[in-house]
């Protein structure tokens, strides 16, 4: 008897029954299935930590352990959170954005409105912020004012130069950290510590603009080639550019000295026009010398977003064929935009190297391109100020989990957290206001959010 001969013979309540869904087949438990699953991911990822002697250590003591039944409560209770009060939570919430609104509206709104409007106030707010910076780490700790050099302030000048490239012109470049690695190699060679000679030795004061033309002309090198290539192409394309930089200064002994790399660079000095200081080995003064050429850059970049190459930025970032045809010249934007956000790395190179006074290529990995990203897209692509915040807190939270967690583990909650972030707040933690607008526009479907998606492009 064939399929469709048997459906024939079916009652209207046999037929009823096979279209049931079974209760534990339901989107409500499935979602606890997975919830379940959540629990017993975390608990492993806080449990005890594996060992060589005993592969199932590990998982034996977190299954044996408390904390696995503290997790399975708290995945158990918010998906009961979820099923059984959603209405009540959603009504809360949506009070709550109701009085927010209204308070917007009132004196918290005027405030917001005066503070766009007039100059006077947003430069009085900003300089307040910079006072602080610089007042603020001179009652922290010697390990926290280290963490704000050698770490937040060197990879908020960095985050800001790739904000140019990914969050303003859309280029997704995945080896920025190369060009750091340039500034860095550029000190040591114009100090004399390479194996090869330079023409004339430089004060590390000196070598900053050099370095900054070095990474300019990097910037020119990787751009070049890769002009018509956007989104996965590009990505790959940068990536073999930081493995090449990390290959020369690697293996190229006779130039860059090879896995010894270079000892014995001077500390950071001014001798101008009379005046003279030389850095110490105190985190401090670095921690100003950074602000000051963090503030710089801000201004600088700040001026070049609203002018008519920053504008020119965005219309690449959005379509390119469309810029292309209103005018644009793409190959002059992009590279433009290559060269200056790769000059920031020239900064941060120099006074990295002058204040550690020795780098190796293992200095350089590729991993610190990721990360660099990582801060870029956390904090929000195109602001700077977002760009600012998702660099301290995604370089604070591995320190500040330091004391608690497995230094192997830190990585595993950092990708957690922009996992999470990624979910439920696409556009980061700071985002541009062009940045929210693209984005409601796909979700409305008039727009592509994603400028970086867009398959590698013809000749143009």
């Amino acid at each position: 008897m064939s399929t469709v001969e048997t459906s024939k013979n079916l009652t209207p309540t046999a037929a009823a029954k096979l279209r049931r869904t079974a209760w534990y087949r339901t989107e409500r438990f499935s979602r606890l299935w997975a919830m379940i699953a959540l629990g017993l991911l975390m608990a492993v990822m806080t449990g005890e930590q594996g060992n060589t002697r005993d592969v199932f250590f590990s998982l034996e003591s977190t299954f044996t352990g408390a904390s696995l039944w503290i997790w399975l409560a708290v995945a158990v209770a918010i998906w009961a959170l979820r099923e059984f009060f959603a209405e009540p939570i959603k009504g809360g919430f949506s009070k709550a954005k109701s009085s927010a609104q209204a308070a917007s509206g009132g004196p918290l709104g005027s405030l917001r409105a005066r503070f766009q409007s007039d100059k006077r106030m947003r430069y009085g707010v900003l300089t307040v912020v910079v006072v602080l910076a610089l007042v603020i780490p001179s009652g922290l700790t010697r390990m926290w004012q280290t963490v704000l050099v050698d770490q937040i302030a060197i990879f908020a000048l960095l985050a800001i130069g790739l904000n140019v490239v990914i969050g303003w012109a859309g280029l997704l470049d995945l080896g920025f950290f190369a060009f750091f690695a340039v500034g860095a190699y550029s000190t040591a060679f114009w100090t004399g510590r390479l194996p090869i000679e330079p023409p004339v030795v430089l004060n590390n004061f000196w070598v900053i603009p050099v370095a900054v033309l070095t990474c300019l002309a990097c910037g020119l090198l990787l751009g070049a080639p890769t002009l018509r290539l956007r989104g996965d192409y590009l990505a790959i394309v940068t990536l073999g550019f930081h493995e090449i930089i990390y290959l020369v200064a690697k293996n190229a002994d006779g130039i860059t000295g090879g896995p010894q790399g270079a000892r014995l660079i001077p500390d950071f000095s001014i001798d101008l026009a009379g005046f003279e200081y030389k850095w110490s080995i105190k985190p401090l003064p670095y921690w100003y010398l950074l602000v000051f050429f963090i503030v710089l850059v801000i201004i600088l970049f700040s001026r070049l977003e609203h002018s008519r190459v920053g504008r020119a930025w965005t219309a690449i970032r959005e379509d390119e064929i469309a810029a292309a045809a209103n005018g644009v010249n793409t190959v002059q934007f992009k590279l433009m935009a290559f060269a200056i956000g790769a000059s920031t790395s020239g900064v941060a190179g120099v006074i990295f190297t002058s204040k550690y006074g020795y780098i190796n290529p293992e200095v350089f990995p590729l991993l610190q391109s990721i990360l660099i990203l990582a801060y870029v897209i956390f904090g929000g692509m195109g602001s700077i100020p977002g760009v600012l915040a998702g660099t301290a807190i995604l370089v604070w939270l591995p320190e500040a989990l330091k004391d608690v967690v497995e230094p192997s583990d830190r990585y595993m909650y950092l990708g957690a957290l922009l996992v999470v972030m990624m979910i439920y707040r696409p556009q980061g933690l700071w985002p541009s206001r062009r940045r929210q607008r693209e984005l409601k526009m796909a979700e409305e479907g008039l727009g592509d959010a994603d400028a970086m998606t867009e398959p590698a492009g013809g000749k143009i």
